[in-house]
């Protein structure tokens, strides 16, 4: 439990990132009468960054760059180099691609592929830094 609800940061972390999985599922389910992607695209893709900045945070991605940089701090949760980094890195191309491709297409048919592919984004990285998380800490 304290993986959740350690501190400050990571229960804004854990509550935004429940937050963010109901939209999407919401959205998800009610995807026949939503007719503004677009919006929705937008949302998605400010709330995910706020998360992805809290995460960041909460697992010490900052230690592990200067630790890269000088060895002046111990590293934080995760290598520079490492799966969780890289498929974050993936995840974070999809969701950087969708928001970029969302204003451009015209359909609000393509706006909504594009909503699934930054959704699908963020999905990847929430499970695997989350499956990480726990395996590290057992």
């Amino acid at each position: 439990m304290k993986l959740y609800i350690g501190n400050t940061i990571t229960t804004v972390t854990t509550i935004m990132t429940i937050i963010l999985l109901g939209f999407v599922g919401y959205s998800i389910c009610n995807r026949n009468i939503i007719t503004f992607w677009g919006r929705r695209t937008l949302l998605l893709f400010v709330l995910g960054l706020v998360i992805c900045c809290l995460a960041a945070t909460r697992d010490g991605l900052d230690q592990t760059i200067q630790n890269a940089i000088d060895g002046s701090c111990t590293q934080g949760l995760f290598s520079l180099v490492s799966i969780p980094t890289m498929i974050g890195c993936i995840g974070a191309a999809m969701i950087i691609v969708a928001f970029i491709a969302t204003p451009i297409t015209k359909s609000q048919h393509m706006r909504e592929i594009w909503f699934y592919v930054m959704s699908s984004g963020i999905l990847l990285k929430v499970v695997v830094i989350e499956i990480s998380r726990i395996l590290h800490n057992l």
